[in-house]
This record gives C-alpha cells, sequence and structure tokens, in this order.
C-alpha cells in the first residue's frame, strides 16, 4: 500500500513540475518575439542579450523536463522542483527586465514534497500530531466515511478532500490549513489502526 501511495504522489509531483517547465518554455519564447520587437531596430545590445538569456532559461528547462520524465522517488523529484525554481527566478529577472518593471516579489510556493512527508507520517510540513482526533468515529467523519470501510477507501477520501485544501489547489490560499491538518490526523489515525492488523476499525 505505502508504495502505491508513494507511486501516485510522485505522479502529482511530476504532473505539477512538467506544467511548470511548459508554461516557462511558452513564456520564454513569446518573451524572445517580444525583445525582437521591441528591442532589436533601436537597442540591438540588449536584444543580444535578452536573446541570450532566454534561450538559456530554454535550454535548461528543457533539460530539466527530460530529467523530470524519467525521475523515480520522491527526493530525485524534490531536487528538480528546487532547480525549476532557481530557473523560474531567472526568467522573472529577465522578463522584468524586458517589460522595464520592478522585479515582482514571487509568492513562496507551498512544498509539495513536506506535504507529502507530513501525509505519511514523515515529519517536516506543520508538526500534525496524530493526538488531534481522538476516536475512529471521530476520523471517520471528518473524512465523510462510513465506520469500517476499507483503507483503501479511507486513503482515497484522504487525497480527495486534502487536494481541495491543500494551498497548490487554491492559488496559495492557506486559510485551509487547520482543516487540513486535521485532515492528517484522522488519516494517520486511521492507518495506525489498520496497519496494526484491525480490519474494522471501532468507533471508540
Amino acid at each position: 500500500m505505502a508504495s502505491s501511495r508513494d507511486k501516485r504522489w510522485q505522479q502529482k509531483a511530476r504532473r505539477d513540475m512538467q506544467k511548470r517547465v511548459a508554461e516557462i518554455r511558452a513564456r520564454a519564447l513569446e518573451n524572445l518575439d517580444l525583445a525582437f520587437d521591441k528591442l532589436i531596430q533601436e537597442q540591438p545590445d540588449l536584444y543580444f542579450k535578452m536573446e541570450e538569456g532566454f534561450e538559456e532559461v530554454q535550454q535548461t528547462i528543457t533539460l530539466v523536463g527530460e530529467e523530470v520524465e524519467n525521475a523515480s522517488g520522491l527526493s530525485e523529484l524534490e531536487r528538480l522542483d528546487r532547480r525549476i525554481e532557481f530557473i523560474e527566478e531567472r526568467f522573472e529577472d529577465l522578463e522584468s527586465e524586458l517589460l522595464g518593471r520592478p522585479r515582482r516579489r514571487r509568492r513562496r510556493r507551498p512544498n509539495l514534497f513536506d506535504f507529502f512527508r507530513t501525509a505519511a507520517g514523515g515529519g517536516g510540513g506543520g508538526g500534525v500530531d496524530p493526538g488531534d482526533v481522538h476516536t475512529a468515529a471521530e476520523a471517520y467523519e471528518l473524512l465523510g466515511l462510513e465506520e469500517g470501510c476499507s483503507l483503501t477507501a479511507v486513503t482515497r477520501a484522504f487525497r480527495q478532500k486534502a487536494k481541495e485544501l491543500h494551498p497548490d489547489a487554491r492559488d496559495g490560499d492557506r486559510s485551509g490549513e487547520p482543516k487540513l491538518r486535521k485532515l492528517i490526523a484522522a488519516y494517520q489515525y486511521l492507518r495506525s489502526i489498520y496497519n496494526a492488523g484491525d480490519d474494522n476499525a471501532s468507533a471508540t
């Protein structure tokens, strides 16, 4: 069960990074065209600087995208996530210079990998304490499930509800985090019961 869950999380992380790679590649091409139209006649030196910068971004993000396709394991995906973030920073520096606007302060992206580790009981994502949930009945209620359902159903319900509340799905809005922490606690509570061999977790 743990390995299949990890694979699903890796697929989610990979999809997220592939989307960011595609976005940067598309925007870099658009900005190259804009730089040509805007600068080639009056500021050719600046154009060639922009061209070199955006082509470098294109090349590096393409290479990272290929690595994402073949990456295995959350640690490798996390390393690539940091590389993409670095390239995004470089791209936004170039774009700000091209458009003649102040560098926008990037809102820090919620770390999806910390969330994965927390949900798996690995710590590092906000100190969720399974003791926040005291009974199986409370855990089932938080997950919107009937008592005694399978661990597969518990995992499915948790993933669906957690995805809805996670800041990545809410444009960075973190207001759902208290409820998300309760969901994680409920999931951990029930998983501990099932892992102990009780396939029909009681309400007590």
